[in-house]
């Protein structure tokens, strides 16, 4: 007779994490973190249950989680795919300056689909990296984010405030802000303010145009349905959407932009109607890049610290990485760093014809 084969461990190995390793051991996660580094401090006999729970499940960490805590230099991979390519060269800037001053090693990948994102998570967890920085959209994809969970691997969103306790996360209070910008265009007298959306998979757009309509009804102004046009965050969908606004009569008075790619589209449509700006038409815009003081008038935004943002993302995601190969709990943060207003040569107040009594809610607010 022949020798018997032995049975094959069940293979549920792609969707066992930490976690899981941890409850068939009854232990911490931190408990086991140890036991993958070789930490001390560990009984045999708790090592024992952690190392058979492992294999009953046939849990294989990757590298990071295997590396020692003595281990220097740390490898993080950034996932992108952004319309905005001032929005993207800002994010870089300040993650490539911070990942020189640590010493640490990125790997940045553009990623066009959801699809290709997954992809890229899979391949970056099996070629061992340490963890991983999602700008938008990929930050605000569900099913990117459920994967990398499950793949036990530290993570940081940019540009989108996080629910989940244990994604941290770095970004400004968007809706604040588009409110702020909204109040400001209409203290300067403009009734008809058009609003052009950013892309709907994206959790800011949303709060930017909630900031938008809560701006306007707290202000006493109708939400007119019809200045409000849908673009994608990039200088094409701002040329078309402008073209839309533009072609509404009464056409708005003034139009913010949900990004200054789609502000400076705006601006450019404006001109070619022959509409002068500001003097007949009031744009605004968000973030703050390069393209908002390179066109001109120089536009009137929204400062979002794209660049403070990327080095405090690296700078958390980094420190999670360390405590992990501790063997420590790491510590889940949302970080909210502050806008500020930035008044340029784009907004003025409306043409006398469009002008028209202050809202009832403005001259209380004022009285």
């Amino acid at each position: 007779m022949g020798k018997k084969k032995k049975p094959a461990v069940r293979r549920q190995h792609a969707r066992a994490t930490i976690s899981d390793v941890a409850r068939r051991a009854n232990v911490s996660p931190m408990t086991v973190s140890r036991v993958i580094n070789d930490g001390g401090k560990v009984r045999d006999r708790t090592r024992q249950a952690v190392i058979k729970a492992i294999e009953e499940l046939g849990y294989s960490p990757n590298k990071a989680a295997r590396s020692l805590a003595s281990a220097s230099q740390i490898q993080i991979g950034m996932l992108y795919d952004n319309p905005s390519g001032t929005y993207l060269s800002a994010m870089l800037l300040g993650v490539l300056e911070q990942a020189r001053r640590s010493d640490t090693q990125i790997v940045v990948t553009e990623c066009a689909t959801e699809a290709e994102g997954m992809a890229a998570v899979r391949n970056m967890v099996k070629s061992g990296i340490d963890g991983l920085l999602l700008p938008p959209p990929l930050a605000d994809s569900p099913r990117v984010l459920k994967l990398i969970q499950e793949s036990d691997i530290q993570c940081v969103t940019i540009g989108t405030k996080r629910s989940e306790a244990d994604i941290s996360s770095v970004s400004i209070d968007d809706y604040a802000a588009a409110r702020a910008m909204t109040e400001h265009v209409i203290r300067l007298g403009h009734r008809r303010i058009g609003f052009i959306a950013g892309s709907p998979d994206q959790l800011a757009s949303d709060l930017r145009l909630c900031g938008y309509r809560d701006a306007l009804l707290d202000a006493g102004l109708p939400v007119n349905e019809c200045l409000v046009v849908q673009g994608q965050f990039s200088y094409r969908s701002g040329l078309d959407a402008a073209e839309a606004l533009l072609d509404v009569n009464p056409r708005p008075t003034a139009i913010f932009a949900s990004n200054d790619d789609m502000a400076a589209a705006t601006v450019a449509t404006a001109q070619r109607r022959g509409i002068e700006i500001p003097a007949e038409l009031t744009v605004c815009g968000f973030d703050d890049t390069m393209l908002a003081t390179t066109i001109w008038p120089e536009i009137t935004t929204i400062h979002q610290p794209i660049t403070d943002m990327s080095q405090a993302a690296i700078e958390l995601l980094e420190k999670n990485i360390r405590s992990y190969r501790d063997g420590l709990a790491p510590e889940r943060q949302q970080l909210t760093l502050d806008f500020r207003f930035m008044q340029r040569d784009s907004d003025a107040p409306p043409p006398r014809a469009a002008t028209k009594q202050p809202p009832r809610n403005m001259d209380r607010a004022s009285s």
